[in-house]
């Protein structure tokens, strides 16, 4: 696919929105992206998880793991294009565990699969994760890497798509100044 490809799977899914939004962080911006609203469309996650997983064609992944609740279904995806297992993580007090019988053995190749990165953290925590129990990370792969490049891993990266989204301090956000409704999306 195409980034121009991927552009248009998630505005038509409603994905890739534009308008007037206040992010979880409190700043502004006139484009928001909620990785859901794709994965609802089994066909369209799939088209788009098949293209983050040929990135990793070559990798020899044994399972692929991703961290609750964001990253499962593209986790379920990738692991399915590449024909092996996926797990999760759970959250359990503030870190990530194993739980449901899932575990990961010495050398094991693995690839992390999230949603959407923006800083970075949950990523690392999930690589941290299959470190403490021997595996091998071979990489991270993610529907939306919307860190601007400031979300840096030890193993490689691979994503649908890069946005770069604005973002304003409410005293300087455009949208406002025009007198645009301001919505509130996001995942809580």
């Amino acid at each position: 696919m195409t980034e121009q490809e991927v552009i248009a799977v998630c505005e038509n899914s409603g994905a890739l929105l534009t308008g007037h939004f206040q992010l979880r962080s409190g700043l502004h911006s006139n484009r928001f992206f909620q990785a859901a609203l794709l994965l609802q469309y089994p066909d369209k996650a799939e088209q788009v998880c098949r293209h983050i997983a040929a990135g990793f064609a070559d990798s020899n992944v044994e399972t692929v793991i991703s961290p609750a609740v964001g990253g499962l279904i593209v986790g379920q995806e990738v692991a399915r294009a590449l024909g092996c297992r996926a797990i999760f993580a759970d959250k359990e007090n503030g870190e990530l565990i194993l739980k449901r019988g899932f575990a990961i053995r010495p050398g094991e190749r693995v690839l992390v699969a999230e949603d959407v990165v923006t800083k970075g953290g949950r990523v690392q925590q999930t690589i941290d994760l299959v470190r403490a129990h021997g595996g091998e990370v071979v990489g991270v792969a993610v529907v939306v890497d919307r860190s601007g490049g400031k979300a840096s891993f030890d193993v490689p990266l691979h994503s649908a798509l890069k946005l770069d989204l604005p973002t304003f301090e409410p005293e300087d956000c455009p949208c406002c100044r025009e007198g645009m409704p301001l919505e509130r999306p996001g995942s809580k």
